[in-house]
């Protein structure tokens, strides 16, 4: 893109089951720790799979304006994960939006410009709240206690809020964050399961390099821990059922023995800048964004393609978009969901976009620690390749000891590395869908 500007990441905001804030979730992830456990948030004992990883607890009133907390009563998990997220990205990034100037955390007035700010946030599918929902229809069956929809008009539905909708609406995680900071430009929300985030932050890098927008905040949330959604990954058999007593080494990507995948919630937000707005306030730099590829295949609709032709396109895309090839990366970030299949199709994409180079390169994955965070996983991701990059160093990539005979992937397995990253590669993709993306992350230099 002739004349294009260049793209910077000043801010990292993530909530992960190993902690809130990107620098405990960086130190849990360099200290091998594990957020998977036995649910909490339910009773799963009726569940085939029965462990997930949750968040620490929060309260939602430590990142919105007091005179905000009204809109509590309308936001689902999800929302309420990506409104965290914001809000440590924002202040990460040393913003002050109006968010931070109305709680009283900076003076004066904001310093960045609203009609300049814009948003893309990456949403799964909201799954209602089944306590909520359950009250309603137990008052909407007739004389032989069996559902009725005349009874659901006349009665059922007047037991929810009217604005009960509005908590599912994918939409809203963008809707909330962006009212709570005053971000008035291009706002947009990206449904594709897994794929979500990476292609929620590549978008954003285009808006901005192309200049409609001067700051975004972008990636994506989803909380995969509720009965309806273990639902479906479990009738896919791609929960692991056998690692119910063994939480913590349950979730094995690009294992020998992974069983499967565990549900998990979470997410980040980070901050993507144009260069000379970021310079222009003094804002610190950890890493220029400089590559963004996507693909999609048709394989099938509930199956990835063995030859993992989309992800590896989307790799391809992503260094052409860079300018730069697979000599010049020095780590890779993998998604490594610990199914079966996925992992396969993933690992022969990688070998096809980077064939014999790949054995040469540092990888990183969280799935280990964090589980599958659905539409929040990359942008948690991308927080710990763009950290990498940042401290020179790569974290160990947890319950990744015993790996598959066809895994190429050069996994640090205890102890932190110190290790000089000028560039790296992340990948994301969708498993229920065709949808692929994958960013180049660049150490800054002037």
């Amino acid at each position: 893109m002739a004349g294009k500007r260049r793209v910077v990441v000043t801010g990292l905001g993530v909530a992960t089951p190993i902690g809130l804030g990107i620098e405990t979730f960086w130190d849990a992830l360099v200290q091998r720790q594990s957020g998977l456990r036995r649910i909490q948030t339910f009773d799963p004992s009726g569940q085939p799979s029965q462990i997930a990883g949750e968040l620490p607890d929060f309260s939602l009133r430590d990142f919105i304006p007091k005179g905000y907390r009204k809109s509590v009563k309308v936001m689902s998990r999800d929302i309420e994960i990506a409104v965290a997220c914001a809000y440590h990205a924002v202040t990460d990034a040393g913003l002050k939006t109006k968010c931070v100037v109305e709680r009283g955390e900076a003076q004066g007035e904001p310093n960045i410009d609203s009609r300049r700010f814009g948003a893309n946030i990456g949403a799964g599918l909201i799954c209602a709240d089944l306590t909520e929902l359950a009250g309603a229809l137990n008052t909407a069956v007739d004389e032989q206690d069996r559902f009725s929809l005349t009874h659901w008009g006349t009665e059922g539905m007047s037991n929810l809020t009217p604005l009960w909708l509005l908590k599912f609406l994918p939409n809203m995680l963008a809707c909330h964050v962006t009212i709570v900071h005053d971000a008035q430009a291009l706002s947009n929300t990206i449904t594709c399961a897994e794929a979500s985030s990476h292609l929620a932050i590549g978008e954003a890098f285009r808006t901005i390099a192309r200049g409609d927008v001067d700051v975004s905040v972008c990636g994506g949330a989803e909380s995969k821990i509720n009965p309806m959604s273990m639902a479906r990954p479990q009738l896919w058999n791609r929960l692991t059922t056998d690692d119910n007593d063994n939480p913590e080494t349950a979730s094995r990507p690009f294992g020998a023995k992974r069983r499967g995948m565990v549900a998990a919630e979470g997410g980040g937000l980070v901050i993507l800048e144009a260069l000379d707005h970021a310079k222009a306030r003094g804002a610190r730099i950890y890493a220029e964004m400089v590559g963004f590829g996507a693909a999609a295949d048709v394989h099938s609709w509930s199956k990835p393609d063995p030859a993992g032709r989309g992800m590896s396109l989307a790799l391809k895309n992503a260094l052409a978009d860079a300018g730069t090839t697979k000599a010049s990366i020095d780590l890779v970030t993998p998604f490594g969901t610990a199914t079966i299949e996925h992992d396969a199709a993933e690992m022969t994409a990688w070998n096809d976009a980077f064939g014999a180079k790949l054995a040469e390169i540092s990888a990183l994955t969280t799935r280990g620690s964090v589980g599958n965070n659905g539409a929040g996983a990359g942008a948690i991701d991308f927080a710990a390749t763009v950290m990498a990059l940042y401290r020179n160093t790569i974290p160990p990539s947890f319950n990744t000891g015993d790996l598959d005979a066809d895994c190429d992937f050069r996994f640090v397995q205890n102890d932190p590395v110190d290790a000089k990253i000028s560039q790296a590669v992340s990948l994301g993709y969708a498993l229920a869908g065709r949808q692929s993306g994958a960013l180049v992350i660049r150490k800054f230099e002037e």
